[in-house]
């Protein structure tokens, strides 16, 4: 028997694969209208995300074989979708993104911030966080949280390390005081190679903060364990608030997450006569300050679990040497880099010319330069122009200033630069997986809408019409959190959106008071490393368990769901007027 389960659990992905579409075949043989159809393969589609008994992007690719064959859609309808307007804006960020992380544009950006910030425990969270939260708004939290544990680990085992040296100098001072006349006592020189030794990177998990002499006296072994302690939790804290930071920094801008731009693709999508109320400007608006605030939150609980809620913490009362050789690592660290090249400003320069042009195109309270120059009738300029057009830039741009009569060194001719980028960089960097995902999930949508599943779906959902508005957004936050939990976000967010959108308009809601907090819910989940990413990379690399993910995670996933709906129904009601059912919302509902 034992052989026999072991047998299904190796084979499961095989079982699963064969046995789902079997399963589910009942539901369009009994009912073979299109709606079940559609059905149909939206939970075999679900299946296969939740259990990723293949991969994620080839169960993306499913629509294209099963929407033409069962006469949901044409394939060239269903084709269309894997390159929208709001994946080719995806595409332009990553490019920009991996131009920042070329030049090592976000390196700096960390060090300069955390020498803002100091190194006392508390600041050094919160600096940590900010730097992590700020470089997931404009790069993948992947790469973020991948780049910020390292820094984290070294600045740690600096600050344990002269940690210890001082209690070690305050033994022998003690030592020497109590023994023989004369006893030289060598305490206060400090050893040359500490700063060396601490800068380098280490694995958590393969080393130990701490630093052990082979015979100590009970106190000095107590010290130990108490300092051993104190940096454990300060280790699970600073890791936690990392990859915590880099999930809540992407719901800051359109690009920072791929479930904003699935939500700007499916809106405009079913409802294309929206104004274009989604664009760059606006979700900032709305997302940045709840970002903040979210970011402050996360702060509080993570110090209060790890630092413990008093002024120790900010550094009162605590040594200064450590304090300053941990500075001296940050500052060394970043004299590494050197001063900035030709390539690195050019990169910054466009970044910053990226960003002004996207907040100005539809600014929303005056007129844009899309508006005065384009878009008098109809919108031709969208977002996702503004960002291949700087994408272009990367590849025409060189990476070094071009110099007159440099043609020949030692008799060698010399080649000219590379450009900011190449597509060498870009073929190896670039998430084709994740491009196809969001291309299955507007195929997804469209089938949905296309086959009357989704206004089904919506309408079956009518008996939460009897709650007041504000709960029924709570209540589907409240859910994506959970079920972002055990899932992709993306996958989620593509089955979730077009459903809730069908139940805003049949319960005459304006769709983003539903779709708004569900989509910064999905980027959510802090419980298990397996929820996303960046909380398999803090916990593949430091001491953390599940249990103290958990902890922290239950609690910032509660506040995460409050502070959503609170940005909902302040500033968010305010800037999208969601107190109305807008015109172009009946869209819908007219089939």
């Amino acid at each position: 028997m034992a052989g026999f389960l072991r047998w299904l659990w190796r084979y499961r992905n095989y079982l699963i694969i064969l046995l789902s579409p079997l399963v589910i075949l009942p539901l369009p043989l009994v009912n073979p209208g299109m709606e079940s159809r559609c059905g149909y393969v939206i939970i075999l589609m679900a299946l296969f995300w939740c259990t990723e008994c293949i991969p994620l992007a080839i169960t993306a690719l499913l629509p294209v074989i099963l929407f033409p064959m069962m006469g949901i859609m044409e394939s060239s309808e269903v084709c269309n979708q894997y390159m929208k307007d709001s994946i080719v804006l995806g595409i332009g960020g990553l490019v920009v993104a991996m131009a920042v992380e070329h030049t090592n544009l976000h390196k700096r950006i960390a060090f300069r911030v955390l020498l803002g910030m100091g190194v006392k425990p508390a600041l050094l969270m919160m600096g940590f966080m900010v730097t992590t939260a700020f470089l997931s708004m404009w790069i993948s939290n992947i790469a973020s949280t991948a780049m910020m544990l390292p820094i984290t680990s070294a600045v740690l085992q600096q600050l344990s390390d002269t940690e210890a040296q001082a209690e070690e100098r305050e033994m022998d001072l003690v030592t020497s005081k109590a023994g023989p006349e004369g006893l030289e006592n060598q305490a206060f020189e400090m050893d040359d190679t500490t700063e060396d030794r601490a800068s380098k990177e280490f694995q958590p998990k393969d080393s130990s903060i701490n630093m052990v002499s082979t015979k100590e006296s009970p106190e000095a072994e107590q010290r130990r364990l108490k300092r051993e302690q104190k940096y454990l939790n300060l280790s699970k804290g600073l890791s936690l608030s990392v990859c915590y930071a880099s999930s809540i920094g992407g719901t800051a801008t359109l690009t920072g997450a791929p479930t904003n731009i699935i939500l700007k693709g499916q809106f405009d999508e079913l409802f294309p006569d929206n104004g274009d109320i989604i664009n760059f400007t606006s979700w900032f608006g709305f997302a940045f300050p709840n970002m903040v605030l979210m970011l402050v939150m996360s702060w509080l609980w993570l110090k209060s679990i790890y630092l413990g809620i008093n002024m120790k913490s900010f550094g009162c009362g605590t040594n200064k040497d450590c304090d300053k050789v941990a500075m001296k690592l940050v500052k060394k660290e970043y004299k590494k880099l050197g001063s900035m090249s030709f390539a690195e400003v050019s990169v910054l320069v466009l970044f910053v010319l990226l960003v002004l042009l996207w907040l100005t195109r539809e600014p929303g309270f005056m007129p844009g330069w899309g508006s005065a120059l384009f878009n008098k009738d109809r919108t031709f300029v969208t977002d996702a122009t503004v960002s291949v057009f700087i994408t272009v830039l990367f590849f025409i741009i060189p990476s070094q200033m071009p110099r007159c009569g440099d043609v020949f060194v030692d008799g060698i001719s010399l080649k000219a630069p590379s450009t900011l980028i190449t597509w060498d960089i870009v073929q190896k960097k670039m998430p084709w997986n994740l491009i196809l995902l969001l291309g299955g999930g507007f195929a997804l949508a469209k089938g949905s809408e296309t086959s009357g599943l989704s206004r089904l779906l919506g309408q079956s959902l009518m008996p939460l019409q009897a709650l007041p508005p504000f709960a029924i957004a709570l209540v589907v936050s409240l859910f994506m959190a959970i079920f972002t939990e055990c899932s992709s976000n993306v996958a989620a967010t593509s089955l979730i959106l077009p459903v809730l959108a069908s139940m805003a308009t049949a319960m005459k809601l304006h769709p983003l008071y539903i779709m708004l907090p569900c989509t910064i819910c999905a980027s959510l989940a802090f419980m298990l490393p397996v929820a996303t990413p960046p909380n398999a990379i803090a916990f593949s690399y430091s001491n953390l368990k599940i249990k103290d993910m958990a902890k922290a995670g239950f609690v910032l996933n509660i506040v995460g769901v409050l502070t959503a709906n609170i940005a909902l129904n302040t500033w968010g009601t305010a800037m999208f007027d969601l107190n109305k059912f807008p015109d172009w919302a009946n869209v819908t509902t007219t089939t």
